[in-house]
């Protein structure tokens, strides 16, 4: 059965309530979001090092989450960060200060042509975890980010896509130019339309819809409140 969706304004409006009218704070929904990825990858097997990469603002915070709870675990895992640290805010700033304060390496390749250092980061992957670009990202990649893409399509590693396939819209379904084809796509708190067309497959793979701790009140009131 294909899973209910919310648009990626409804899933914003989503987690302000979630925040403003139950106390949930957007950390906690963040940890919620990491852990269950990390749960996800450790069921489907990690016979090696996890290479997680990550881009700027908020979203790569659940990749700084799921890096610190795979290193809980005692798996190998490599942060790759394409951006300036000092363009990371909110919660996805919290996380990254509290990973920089664990062992986990942390690589910056905020640079014009991460390609060959990126190669070489692969090379022997379990796992390559796309956090690169969120819901809120919309049209082609920008450079460096499009290079990343499509070198990790390039890699002999599964790809595990966090929310969305960076290049992705989860709205339309339509892919970019440079577009992450994922095995696995986790997810949070609910579907988005654009992951369950069948024209985004090749892209999303198989689907994990995680639930992050928004209330099924919550949830249920605003699927009800699209619906009409």
């Amino acid at each position: 059965m294909t899973p209910p969706t919310l648009s990626r304004q409804k899933v914003r409006q989503l987690d302000r309530r979630a925040m403003d009218e139950f106390g949930i704070s957007g950390t906690v929904l963040m940890e919620n979001a990491g852990r269950g990825v990390a749960d996800t990858l450790c069921s489907l097997g990690i016979t090696g090092p996890v290479v997680i990469c990550c881009g700027r603002g908020n979203n790569p915070g659940d990749g700084f989450v799921l890096a610190r709870h795979l290193d809980l675990r005692g798996y190998e895992v490599r942060v790759l960060l394409f951006a300036d640290p000092e363009s990371l805010n909110g919660d996805a700033a919290v996380n990254f200060h509290i990973l920089e304060k664990t062992d986990v390496p942390i690589e910056y390749l905020d640079e014009e042509n991460p390609g060959p250092r990126l190669d070489q980061r692969l090379a022997g992957a379990a796992w390559a975890i796309d956090g690169l670009l969120g819901t809120g990202a919309r049209g082609e990649p920008r450079a460096p980010l499009d290079v990343v893409i499509d070198r990790i399509n390039e890699a002999e590693v599964p790809t595990l896509a966090l929310d969305l396939p960076s290049g992705l819209d989860c709205d339309t379904g339509r892919p970019a130019t440079h577009t992450i084809r994922a095995a696995h796509t986790c997810t949070f708190a609910v579907a988005k339309p654009g992951l369950v067309l069948p024209q985004s497959a090749p892209y999303v793979g198989q689907l994990h819809v995680l639930d992050i701790g928004a209330p099924r009140k919550l949830l249920s009131e605003m699927l009800a409140e699209q619906a009409d």
